[in-house]
């Protein structure tokens, strides 16, 4: 069973960056390198980072299968469109629905908030990833090379999902 449950404590913000420790060691290291992966773990995945963004309004969420914690999720709200900037799943846990029925959950939280679209990047080189929101209806609209510092940069894809409002 999947659940998504919303992250609000020290606990929740520790599992996240416990998560995202395991996930990115497993998963990135085939696209950039080891010290680029610390760099952005440290800045975007510790525990202060996930305090100091949800303190300023992003939403974050862990998932569990059946009750293990498995993978985490992170929104920002903007004028007219979600944003996904977190959706990571353990390498165990990936092919058993989570990451559609997260993408199912944010659509729907969307779709309540009259927002016409949601947004994520994606690396240019995590091909898994771009296949998957590309089945999941998001078109790639443009090339973004975005500099985070430390001598690095992230090289992504903008990929964005319109979405038809209910009601409408």
């Amino acid at each position: 069973m999947i659940h998504i449950l919303p992250a609000t404590s020290l606990a929740h913000f520790e599992t996240i960056s416990r998560l995202a420790h395991e996930i990115w060691h497993e998963h990135y290291i085939k696209i950039i390198s080891v010290e680029q992966i610390e760099y952005m773990l440290e800045k975007y995945n510790s525990v202060s980072h996930i305090t100091e963004r949800a303190n300023n309004g992003a939403l974050f969420f862990y998932m569990t299968y059946n009750d293990k914690p498995v993978g985490y999720l992170a929104m920002e709200k903007h004028l007219d469109y979600l944003y996904i900037s977190k959706l990571y799943v353990m390498k165990e846990s990936r092919g058993k629905g989570i990451a559609k029925t997260v993408i199912d959950f944010v659509v729907s939280m969307a779709q309540d908030k009259g927002k016409p679209m949601v947004k994520l990047h994606v690396n240019k080189y995590n091909y898994g990833a771009i296949g998957f929101y590309g089945n999941m209806g998001f078109v790639n609209t443009e090339s973004v090379i975005t500099d985070i510092g430390n001598g690095f940069i992230m090289d992504d894809y903008l990929m964005v999902k319109h979405l038809k409002l209910k009601g409408i």
